[in-house]
């Protein structure tokens, strides 16, 4: 889904970026927000997205913001839940300049890049629009050339893809990064964070207050916040240390694996100790939450790149190919060549790392 901001009364000489990454606060202008979005996008992410501008409207008294939603062909756009939204063609929208674009995907974003796509995306940029994405759609960004030498942010699920598709992107694992006229977020929740924060830039600090309460968000995350969050679990438990550290180091180590002992030692704790830990908080023993995570990525790799299984296998710690390919089936009930063809394929209401079987149909119809 793209979002534009427009407002054709701001000359280009007015267009200068603050310390957000922002326009200068134009708080009497009206900002046109075009929402583009691809099948299968994240309706919670981009209806999250556009909600506080709703509500800083209705604050206001007056429409400060104005958006509208759009796909390549229009028409009614299915959303990874299963519901769908109406949208405007983008042939229908390509007039004017736009303040904001910002694209908005979930599952498959390398199927939806397009040449009309593209062509319209680098208009804007070279009109000075901001360009942005929500959930994965730095890739389509990426993918046309847009975010060359920027910082990004995607989907935690999908950053070691983006890494090894463009290399020429400083991938970030924070909520939402604002690099001068390129801005990305990482979809969920955060999507609320990152509109208030453009609310904040563009209207100032008392509009988006304002707006962050209407909508109940009573704590606005800042820049710099990171997706992992830290010690404290979302629902207010808290893992010790020690395991937080463990799980730490084996997420910085999955392309070469630590040993066990070796990861004892860094963190001044038995073998014994960590088992009993990970037995008690994780419910698996260190070496099998090791090896599953490392699977996590290599299934990201497997359905999100082209990368080949070698390699794949390789970037996730396993030595030997028919090793990698046995776990991989073991904890996704399906081979890795397999899980390319279908994995492809955006589920109606799938939930990473779950697999469910789809119509054979449906995967050669994406195909």
């Amino acid at each position: 889904m793209l979002v534009l901001i427009e407002n054709d009364s701001i000359d280009q000489s007015r267009r200068q970026f603050n310390l957000d990454g922002l326009m200068a606060s134009q708080p009497n202008n009206i900002l046109t927000l075009l929402v583009l979005v691809t099948p299968n996008f994240n309706m919670a992410a981009t209806v999250g997205f556009i909600d506080p501008f709703r509500a800083a409207n209705y604050l206001e008294g007056k429409a400060r913001f104005h958006w509208q939603i759009a796909s390549l062909h229009g028409g009614p756009c299915t959303a990874s839940n299963g519901m769908t939204i109406d949208t405007i063609a983008l042939a229908e929208v390509q007039e004017g300049r736009k303040d904001f674009v910002i694209v908005s995907s979930s599952w498959a974003p390398e199927a939806y890049n397009s040449t009309p796509l593209h062509t319209s995306l680098w208009r804007w940029a070279g009109q000075g629009s901001t360009l942005g994405g929500l959930d994965t759609g730095a890739f389509i960004l990426a993918e046309a050339g847009l975010l060359k030498g920027r910082r990004a942010t995607v989907h935690y699920e999908h950053i070691d893809a983006m890494k090894e598709l463009y290399p020429n992107v400083e991938v970030s694992e924070e909520l939402f990064v604002f690099d001068k006229a390129r801005i990305t977020c990482c979809g969920g929740a955060a999507a609320l964070d990152f509109a208030l924060h453009i609310i904040k830039g563009t209207k100032g600090d008392a509009l988006a207050n304002a707006a962050a309460r209407y909508v109940f968000h009573q704590t606005v995350r800042p820049q710099g916040a990171m997706q992992s969050p830290g010690l404290a679990e979302p629902m207010g438990q808290l893992a010790p240390t020690a395991v937080k550290r463990a799980i730490a180091l084996m997420e910085q180590n999955l392309e070469t694996p630590l040993s066990i002992p070796e990861i004892c030692d860094s963190i001044n704790l038995s073998q014994r100790q960590l088992n009993r830990l990970f037995a008690r908080h994780v419910k698996k023993t260190p070496t099998m939450y090791y090896r599953d995570i490392r699977l996590d990525r290599a299934r990201g790799l497997v359905t999100q790149t082209d990368m080949s299984l070698l390699e794949v296998s390789v970037a996730s710690g396993f030595a030997s190919q028919v090793h990698f390919s046995r776990a991989y089936r073991e904890r996704f009930g399906l081979s890795p060549r397999n899980d390319r063809v279908e994995g492809r394929v955006p589920f109606e209401f799938r939930a990473w790392p779950m697999h469910r079987k789809t119509d054979r149909r449906v995967a050669n119809k994406v195909k």
